[in-house]
């Protein structure tokens, strides 16, 4: 049995424990890890990331009333809210009530749910469990209150939590993927008009999260003060975005402040990169994808400063294994986990290997997992998949 499989059957166990009968639906709603592209979403920029098989499952009912209470498996406990008293909690709650709010505002009349949710996605990996929870959540609200299902609709929502609610300047490319990822392959994201178009990962090649063992709270890190850094230099540019800036004026226009330079340069090269490595997997050329990977690793590191030690440390470590063919930190950055790029018929040397190197270089012990690209946020019933 899959680790996503035993998440759901862990689901239903669970939803029988707490409520004494079999749920009525299964909402599914996946994690996600960047391939390429960080710190461009909010600059209106490109993206490429990949809706992962592991992920949350919901197990849940429809109430009558206006109330949600949900049981976590990870924590052991209950969240109860009162959709009619929405009052921002902390924890995983918050999501929950948040994504409530925000449908709220966009005229939702909201009907509550029972629910049980578990997950097998670790916590603080930089895998976005937060944006799979809010894209639950929506998915489990629009099937008790009614409404269609929109993906982009509750990605936006989720991104309104996540700045208004919760005081993160993030952007949207974590719930959009969660909601519009396909099995098989990656998702290059137009952050300005949110399109998106499906790019298929080539066979022989295997995705794998590598995970330092390292933790970080974004609202309580660095990366607010990237963002406003970022804001700046799109100011001193003369930009709405600094998507909107050239490599050429980039360099023309070189700013006077070095660390407001080398914040731009970052995203202006991202944004290619991106754009490259969806047109390089598109072609089956994965040499060319790692390549740009490493590059966007050390663009991370140098120029925009979100890297760490750790994370370091795992990327030089699975360079030095055999079948890499390229491999960056993935996510907010600080602590948390690095993504490769592997030759599948070397995927067992290059687990081992870079597992054995990385304990030897930081006496920690990483967990390295191979996933697959699998579709967005979904709802099971015994009738039909949607």
């Amino acid at each position: 049995m899959s680790e996503a499989a035993t998440a759901e059957q862990r689901a239903r166990t669970g939803f029988v424990e707490q409520f004494g009968e079999p749920p009525a639906y299964m909402v599914r709603s996946p994690g996600r890890v960047n391939l390429i592209g960080d710190h461009t979403d909010y600059s209106e920029g490109f993206v490429l990331p990949i809706a992962i098989d592991e992920g949350l499952w919901l197990a849940m009912r429809p109430r009558t009333d206006r109330r949600i209470r949900i049981w976590a498996e990870l924590t052991g406990e209950w969240a109860e809210i009162d959709l009619d008293r929405l009052e921002e909690h902390e924890g995983w709650t918050a999501y929950v009530e948040g994504m409530a709010h925000e449908l709220t505002e966009e005229g939702e009349v909201l009907v509550g749910f029972d629910g049980v949710l578990t997950s097998d996605l670790p916590p603080g990996a930089g895998l976005s469990s937060s944006a799979a929870l809010e894209m639950a959540t929506a998915r489990a609200l629009s099937v008790t209150s009614g409404f269609d299902w929109d993906p982009r609709r509750a990605a936006l929502a989720g991104w309104r939590v996540e700045n208004g609610w919760l005081g993160l300047s993030s952007g949207v490319m974590d719930q959009l993927v969660c909601g519009t990822g396909m099995e098989g392959h990656a998702v290059l994201i137009d952050c300005r008009d949110l399109s998106t178009r499906a790019v298929a990962i080539p066979d022989g090649t295997d995705v794998v999260i590598l995970d330092t063992a390292t933790r970080r709270r974004l609202t309580e890190s660095r990366y607010n003060e990237r963002r406003e850094e970022c804001e700046a230099a799109t100011v001193a540019y003369g930009k709405a975005y600094l998507r909107d800036l050239s490599a050429v004026e980039l360099e023309r226009n070189r700013l006077d402040d070095p660390l407001l330079y080398r914040r731009a340069r970052h995203v202006v090269s991202e944004n290619q990169r991106t754009l490259d490595a969806a047109e390089a997997l598109a072609d089956g050329d994965v040499t060319e994808v790692g390549r740009l990977m490493v590059a966007s690793h050390e663009s991370l590191r140098d120029d925009y400063e979100v890297s760490g030690s750790e994370l370091d440390a795992m990327v030089d470590a699975a360079l030095a294994a055999p079948g890499c063919l390229g491999a960056r930190m993935t996510g907010g950055g600080f602590a948390g986990s690095a993504v490769a790029l592997v030759e599948s018929e070397r995927l067992d040397e290059f687990l081992a290997e870079t597992a054995r190197i990385y304990r030897e270089w930081t006496e920690l012990e990483p967990s390295l997992f191979v996933c697959k690209p699998s579709d967005g946020t979904s709802v099971t019933t015994e009738e039909n998949t949607t």
